[in-house]
């Protein structure tokens, strides 16, 4: 459950409570605190703002219908296509004719996209798209200028106080409403009180719950786990998305070999050098991200191995169009332009997360969520190429809006210090790192692009014993997100985008619909999980 606020005791007598407070110093968090200027914001970052999120490690771009050939009609459709039947259409339609807008606001902060000889934005196209549409900046370096671009922004913005080093734990509340943000300061035992009239969500995803991702060590569940806890509803939580071609060469997190790269022709081939995408998808290397995480999944596990095979498409222009990917390859001894890469899917992005409606709102009064910890119903089961950096933004904008023209009622300040855990920190420590280690190993091997029942139930077994290995709240907090999600893929009875039952390999058409859960469903959906597994290793 949530943290109420009659759990402190004021400890500063008349401190202010701060009008809005963010938890996450990502895109979607300073883009709100940026859109909400000149009202006062709090900022809550786990890390450094920038340099925990994941959107500052987003290689593609941007998408949005911003040249003549295009349409936001067919951006649209194009992202109905690829959520595989469950987006909100409406939202979807709202996300995709906002696009241009704020495509403009970041250009207006100061972000460097490419353009053309004639100064228009240079456009590429990314799987399943209709048109050239993402805008990039310099091939793979999108997320990085975006980010610089903001952090800037907000640096200079008198109404933004940044609070770097905070994880955040809890959620406040007073009844239904939330009323701030319980904090840790990072590498302590004294958890803090951050009161607002406002909070806002955007501590990002859950890839770390997973051995194999492409996303930073804080992208790890907190804040799904924290409106759960507070009785949130949450939304398709089943549907996580594995980016087929991330480098396979033993680095945690995987470095990310962009999708632009089979955009601009890049062809996917296995150890003896045959392309297998052109049996499987009539798109080929561009058939939709699940599809070909599938393909090379099946092919890694088959022995044959996958690569990424850039020498004719790319060659010796390689290191100037993609620096990261680049970069990442001569580190492990690769060169692109003369060998083929060796990849693996990976953990890359939740479409599911904490439900909220068209201006972000949560089912929690006071609470809003955007980026990768809100389910919109933009992604659907299977999120469109380069969609992620515009829902972020799009929802943000739209956030800011709404809490704009609310005048919520002040509430008193309570602010707690000295409420420390129990445990001696040495053995707490060694037996949660070993936690984590388990949790990620588990989510992997069976929560990972293929699933199955027994596989899953065995995984809300698994996590259950990690969590018994773990007094912090904060890595608690990361073993009901995994449950979450598990409890939902077990729940959900069909294959559908991200998510892949090899038990039940087939769309069900009665199932084309969103899940929406809460914490107390799961809990049951886990409990009977493990009974189920306890009483068939009894027999």
């Amino acid at each position: 459950m949530g943290v109420s606020i009659e759990d402190f005791v004021p400890a500063l007598a008349g401190k202010d409570v701060d009008d809005v407070v963010i938890l996450g110093g990502g895109l979607a968090g300073l883009f709100c605190a940026l859109k909400l200027a000149p009202r006062p914001v709090t900022v809550i970052s786990n890390a450094p703002i920038g340099q925990g999120a994941s959107s500052a490690w987003a290689q593609g771009g941007i998408a949005a219908a911003v040249s003549e050939h295009d349409t936001f009609e067919k951006h649209r459709d194009d992202t109905l296509i690829a959520g595989a039947g469950i987006c909100e259409s409406k939202i979807v339609e709202q996300m995709t004719r906002e696009a241009g807008d704020r495509v403009r606001d970041l250009l207006s902060y100061g972000v460097p996209f490419d353009k053309d000889l004639e100064g228009r934005l240079a456009l590429s196209r990314e799987a399943a798209h209709s048109e050239n549409r993402v805008v990039r900046v310099r091939g793979d370096m999108a997320g990085k200028a975006i980010m610089d671009a903001l952090i800037e922004a907000v640096r200079k913005s008198p109404s933004i106080r940044v609070l770097e080093g905070f994880m955040g734990e809890s959620l406040m509340r007073e009844g239904r409403y939330v009323t701030g943000i319980l904090a840790r300061k990072r590498g302590g035992l004294e958890r803090m009180a951050f009161p607002a009239k406002a909070v806002v969500l955007a501590s990002g995803g859950i890839g770390h719950l997973f051995a194999v991702t492409t996303n930073p060590g804080e992208a790890n569940g907190h804040g799904l786990a924290m409106a759960a806890r507070a009785g949130a509803v949450l939304a398709d939580a089943e549907f996580v998305q594995f980016h087929p071609t991330a480098l396979n060469i033993g680095k945690d997190p995987a470095p990310l070999a962009t999708e632009a790269l089979r955009g601009e022709g890049a062809l996917l081939i296995n150890t003896a050098g045959e392309r297998f995408m052109s049996k499987v998808h009539k798109l080929g290397e561009l058939a939709p991200r699940d599809i070909v995480a599938r393909a090379i999944h099946r092919e890694v596990m088959s022995g044959r191995g996958a690569f990424l095979d850039c020498r004719e498409a790319i060659g010796a222009s390689f290191s100037d169009r993609f620096p990261t990917v680049y970069a990442a390859c001569i580190e492990a001894r690769i060169d692109p332009a003369t060998q083929p890469i060796p990849i693996a899917p990976a953990e890359h992005y939740h479409m599911g997360g904490v439900l909220t409606d068209a201006n972000g709102r949560t089912s929690l009064d006071g609470l809003w969520a955007a980026g990768e910890v809100a389910s919109t119903g933009a992604h659907g089961a299977n999120r469109l190429a380069s969609n992620s950096l515009l829902e972020a933004v799009v929802f943000a904008a739209r956030i800011a809006e709404d809490i704009q023209g609310l005048m919520p009622t002040p509430r008193s300040a309570f602010w707690a210090e000295q409420d420390k855990e129990p445990g001696l920190p040495s053995q707490r420590n060694t037996d949660e790192r070993q936690a984590i280690s388990d949790l990620r190993q588990t989510m992997n091997r069976n929560v990972g692009v293929e699933r199955d029942a027994d596989g899953l139930r065995q995984a809300l077994v698994d996590i259950a014993a990690a969590e018994a290995k773990c007094s912090r709240v904060s890595i608690r907090n990361m073993m009901i997100s995994a449950r979450i999600i598990a409890a939902s893929a077990l729940k959900r009875e069909e294959s559908r985008g991200g998510h892949f039952r090899s038990d039940f390999p087939d769309a069900d058409p009665a199932r084309a619909s969103r899940s929406f859960t809460t914490l107390e469903e799961i809990n049951d959906i886990a409990a009977a999980a493990r009974e189920a597994v306890h009483g068939d290793q009894s027999r």
